[in-house]
């Protein structure tokens, strides 16, 4: 197979057995390239890395996994970046510890837009959901990219929200790219895949291991201007990537929630700790500076609105004849009355007053 000779080096030292990140940038720093590491003498290896790693670069014992990853990367669609690849994520590079490899699936140019991570519990309320696809479908709609982890819950309804603004999001995978984790949500994947991007630090069929996720959300918070949690309990993982987002210099944002609810007491706990409070999408882009959401109005329009739209399902179009204005501040009226509560979206395209 022909391959390029700097991808293979790099996956050769990063898929060889035993040999971690630490060690991998220790060995970097003393040879160079890649390359060059492969080309040491075991007693030169040795020296930086000990003589067990050095005997595990020299013996060859990760060339199967070098292969696979090879031809994974040949498929259209697919990629694995390096440290020293011009397309790795700038973002990413700024961060303590960046991956060494990024194996990417789908639109690699999402990498190079501003996004926003949202997060949040596996076991969110009815509530919780909602809010996390509505705000990333506003986020959306103003052009930022939700990067979020696939998980259940949160995660899923913010990859959810941002696809059905037709717009992008991102999913770090704590399983190889290979792998979609949970299976509840393969079709999800598949659909990130095609109009987003999947990314995974990870080998190819790393299986679903518990503390690789806590890892893999300094990515997720890497990648991102900010990050937003919505419904966490004390201890929650989504906490662990809204310190990183701090560690990092990325904007810290919550929802806050009921006093009684354990899901809310994360939140809460990162607001004291001088988090953003947010009940608005524009309390967000305000901080973020460089975008406007389409729901930038006056109260007014919004509430006005409900007047025109009777208590039976109606679409967009019908709501413009009623309103005389224009689709894209009815489209920006419903999502704040969506927001806000007062409004539920239906399939088809229609929606229904709530109050």
């Amino acid at each position: 197979m022909s391959a390029d000779p700097g991808l293979a080096a790099w996956l050769h030292l990063c898929l060889t057995p035993g040999l971690g990140s630490s060690s991998i940038r220790q060995l970097l720093s003393a040879f160079g390239l890649p390359q060059n590491v492969l080309a040491a003498e075991h007693a030169a290896l040795a020296r930086f890395a000990g003589p067990e790693k050095a005997r595990a670069i020299r013996s060859g014992e990760a060339q199967p996994a070098v292969e696979r990853a090879l031809s994974w990367a040949a498929q259209p669609g697919h990629r694995v970046l390096t440290l020293s690849d011009a397309d790795y994520p700038r973002a990413l590079l700024e961060t303590p510890d960046p991956p060494n490899l990024l194996y990417a699936r789908g639109r690699l140019e999402l990498l190079t837009r501003p996004a926003l991570a949202i997060v949040g519990s596996r076991n969110a309320t009815a509530q919780g959901l909602r809010n996390a696809e509505s705000f990333a479908r506003a986020f959306s709609q103003s052009g930022l990219t939700i990067i979020s982890g696939l998980a259940l819950g949160v995660d899923t309804s913010a990859h959810r929200g941002a696809l059905s603004a037709d717009g992008s999001t991102i999913a770090v995978l704590g399983t190889g790219i290979d792998i979609a984790y949970p299976a509840r949500n393969v079709e999800l994947f598949e659909e990130i895949a095609d109009r987003g991007l999947l990314l995974s630090e990870y080998p190819l069929g790393t299986p679903a291991i518990a503390h690789n996720f806590p890892r893999r959300n300094r990515i997720i918070s890497g990648l991102a201007r900010g990050c937003l949690v919505v419904e966490a309990a004390l201890g929650s993982g989504s906490l662990i990537t809204a310190r990183a987002a701090a560690d990092q210099g990325r904007e810290v944002f919550a929802l806050p929630g009921s006093i009684h609810s354990p899901l809310s007491k994360g939140c809460h706990a990162l607001i004291k700790q001088g988090a953003k409070l947010v009940d608005d999408v524009n309390d967000v882009l305000a901080e973020l500076g460089s975008w406007r959401h389409a729901s930038t109005l006056p109260a007014e329009p919004a509430d006005g609105l409900l007047g025109h739209m009777g208590f039976d399902p109606v679409d967009i179009d019908a709501l413009c004849a009623r309103a005389g204005l224009p689709a894209d501040q009815i489209t920006a009226a419903l999502l704040r009355l969506e927001l806000d509560g007062r409004v539920a979206p239906l399939p088809g395209g229609r929606f229904q007053r709530l109050s």
